[in-house]
């Protein structure tokens, strides 16, 4: 059983929230955690409220434990892009692409893996 969370039309380009969004795929939620809080970007404030919101999920909709809990899956699709234009010299004007991003969080519960014996 997986629990998913998605955030749609957030204001970030896709290529930088995947950069961060890189870090966590495959980590248990509270390593995923850690590494989120220690990360100095943008996206990984916006990424560790869809993780805590699929944390939340999972243990109100599905009754799973938040200890056991991994992300199994990850990742930015993307959204419409915000057309702008920028005024420029001899009254000519450029276009300027404000990119969204839709994030999404999956996490699933798992029994730990002794290592060793």
């Amino acid at each position: 059983m997986r629990a998913r969370a998605t955030a749609k039309y957030v204001l970030i380009s896709p290529y930088k929230a995947r950069l961060v969004i890189d870090l966590i795929r495959g980590k248990r939620v509270d390593e995923a955690l850690n590494i989120l809080n220690t990360t100095p970007k943008k996206a990984a404030r916006i990424i560790k409220k869809v993780l805590l919101s699929a944390v939340a999920n999972a243990e109100n909709n599905y009754g799973m434990d938040a200890d056991k809990l991994y992300v199994v899956s990850a990742y930015v699709n993307e959204g419409p892009r915000l057309k702008r234009v920028w005024p420029r010299a001899w009254g000519r004007a450029s276009r300027i692409l404000r990119r969204m991003s839709h994030i999404t969080v999956e996490v699933e519960e798992r029994e730990e893996k002794r290592k060793g014996r």
